[in-house]
């Protein structure tokens, strides 16, 4: 039995042995409203049975036990659960899973694995673009997607010319990496590994 198991379990175990006036508001109030979700998570096709009230990021780490998206803050301030949906980053903790009915999602999962990197993992490893860990998943998918927002020319706040190509540069990756916090502090090393990347795209 695995850690996270045997803490499901625990958790499971004690909601059951509550008293019935420990729950806030009504029974009716508690019971959970079920809908049926279809989403295609890196490329396969799941269908799931969820609360209403799961969000992304729990339906993704409780239900698929894709757990390489990383649950911080729970209030979209860190940036370590985010994934990429329909081709756009967010940040999975603030959106609902029934929101995303036949949206197309990634995570770090499914952008490469240990046998077969994808060149931004690949990049981070080379340039020691993490320390502990935690926000990489997240820092990584959001330095995929903000290469792909530049590619096609979306703007940022630091955007010099909004009728000229955006270019790759320093200020480009660090205002738009700056919803992705770093407690390490390998902020310097991060922008290294996507600029690298940037390059052998271009």
């Amino acid at each position: 039995m695995s850690r996270r198991d045997m803490v499901a379990g625990a958790t499971a175990a004690a909601l059951t042995t509550l008293p019935s006036g420990a729950r806030a508001g009504s029974a009716a109030a508690d019971k959970p409203v079920m809908a049926k979700v279809g989403l295609t998570v890196n490329g396969q096709r799941r269908e799931l049975e969820l609360d209403i009230r799961t969000s992304l990021l729990d339906a993704a780490r409780e239900h698929l036990h894709l757990t390489g998206s990383k649950k911080g803050c729970d209030h979209g301030q860190c940036g370590a659960c985010t994934m990429i949906v329909d081709g756009r980053r967010i940040n999975a903790c603030l959106t609902l899973a029934v929101m995303h009915q036949g949206s197309e999602i990634t995570t770090i999962e499914g952008l490469g694995q240990p046998d077969n990197l994808h060149p931004m993992q690949a990049a981070f490893v080379k340039h020691d673009g993490y320390q502990c860990g935690y926000c990489t998943p997240g820092q990584i998918c959001s330095g995929v997607a903000v290469l792909a927002e530049i590619k096609a020319g979306i703007p940022s706040h630091v955007t010099a010319d909004l009728n000229a190509p955006t270019v790759v540069s320093e200020a480009e990756i660090r205002e738009r990496m700056s919803g992705n916090i770093c407690r390490c502090g390998a902020y310097s090393n991060i922008v290294e590994a996507m600029t690298e990347v940037a390059g052998r795209q271009a």
